[in-house]
């Protein structure tokens, strides 16, 4: 990110030597927190810290090129962050943000994963993700499109460059959140648009290839076919 107020709520340079950065860039609080809604808003308090947060951190199932994988922000970290950065954290969000962090991440590379069965990516262990990028303020393509048709916009966006067995794959992921009937707070809901970038063959292939499974159907020697 070009700008500091758009970078993970961790503070990348203190874990850069354990690899422990969260595995995608964020926007602040304005985003995360604002997911919550109205009804769950703590007003500022300056006695508020990070003393009593949970310091035990979950290990999400995005492999890294090195071999392990991506470790999140415990509590404390992410709070703490966003305090450096002056968000205006609150000490009792953090029990509902961070599990929606992690969780809406792992939905994200579940997403990614569908596009890549069937693509190679076994043969050398499994794919991997290499970097990753927000760019909440740029829309995409689709994006704009859908915003035009009257469609909310996302509420973030990122790109992610996965490895492949030496081939790096862009994707682009736009964030969309919705609430579902019943208390907005207990009914939050998300809608991840996954899909490889198309600035290099392989995307545009699978790209195309996607959009014929969805019209014509799958080829009879795609892997779900020949098992």
């Amino acid at each position: 990110m070009s700008t500091s107020s758009e970078k993970c709520p961790v503070d990348h340079a203190s874990l850069s030597q354990s690899g422990a950065a969260c595995p995608v860039d964020h926007k602040p609080r304005s985003t995360w927190a604002n997911l919550l809604g109205p009804s769950t808003a703590v007003p500022p308090n300056a006695s508020d810290s990070s003393h009593h947060l949970a310091q035990d951190r979950e290990i999400s199932s995005i492999p890294k090129l090195d071999g392990s994988n991506w470790v999140y922000p415990s509590q404390a970290q992410f709070y703490a962050a966003m305090a450096r950065k002056n968000h205006n954290p609150q000490s009792s969000d953090m029990k509902v943000i961070v599990p929606i962090h992690n969780a809406v991440n792992e939905r994200a590379w579940a997403e990614v994963m569908k596009w890549e069965v069937g693509q190679g990516g076994d043969k050398c262990g499994g794919v991997k993700l290499v970097s990753f990028k927000g760019r909440p303020k740029e829309l995409t393509p689709k994006a704009r499109w859908r915003t035009l048709l009257g469609y909310s916009p996302p509420f973030d966006r990122h790109d992610w460059v996965v490895d492949r067995c030496g081939i790096r794959v862009r994707y682009v992921i736009d964030f969309y959140t919705g609430h579902s009937a019943g208390s907005p707070a207990n009914n939050l809901s998300f809608y991840l648009d996954a899909r490889p970038a198309l600035d290099n063959w392989d995307g545009v292939k699978m790209r195309a290839q996607r959009l014929w499974e969805r019209w014509v159907g799958k080829p009879w020697n795609s892997p779900e076919h020949t098992q």
